[in-house]
């Protein structure tokens, strides 16, 4: 019972701590499974995973999605580094308030971070989810992470910004600021 008021008192006076714990879980994630793939698949080859849809394939990318920019693995992994302490500044800065848009931040961040990681150390991103169903680019957690992160941080600022950041604040009187 104490351990559970602790934390619950620790999410009260600390609330935006939460979306780094999360950030740091799905980079752990992402590298976990990046290195189970690499100790357990061959280079170029591939397991099943689920059955006519997903196969586990290892490959290795020195470029950026679809493999562009390839011979240009630094430059990519300067813009991982800004972006991912630009996504941080922003959660620290509450840049989105509502928990919503804090976690399409989070999710961003994460997937920042997890192909940082594999750059900055690697040379090359390591990935792993193939689809079988359409011909599509080879893809890992981070990379999910960016694209659900970006897709939903975009229909947050589009559909619900005005409806949930500016809640609470009051209304801009024009005639005051005119004069």
């Amino acid at each position: 019972m104490g351990r559970r008021n602790a934390v619950s008192g620790f999410l009260r006076e600390e609330p935006s701590m939460i979306y780094g714990l999360i950030a740091v879980v799905l980079v752990a994630v992402d590298q976990l499974v990046k290195y189970l793939v690499m100790t357990n698949i061959p280079l170029g080859e591939h397991v099943p995973f689920i059955p006519y849809i997903l196969d586990l394939t290892y490959v290795t990318n020195t470029g950026a999605a679809f493999s562009i920019f390839s011979e240009h693995t630094w430059a990519l992994a300067v813009v991982s580094l800004v972006m991912s302490i630009l996504l941080a500044a922003a959660l620290w800065l509450n840049l989105f308030r509502h928990p919503l848009g804090k976690l399409t931040l989070t999710l961003l961040l994460a997937g920042a971070v997890g192909n940082l990681i594999d750059r900055a150390f690697r040379g090359f991103v390591v990935d792993m989810f193939n689809v079988l169903f359409m011909r599509f680019a080879v893809f890992n957690v981070a990379d999910i992470c960016v694209v659900v992160g970006g897709i939903a941080a975009g229909l947050y600022y589009l559909l619900l910004w005005d409806k949930l950041e500016n809640k609470g604040e009051e209304p801009h009187d024009n005639a005051e600021a005119d004069r």
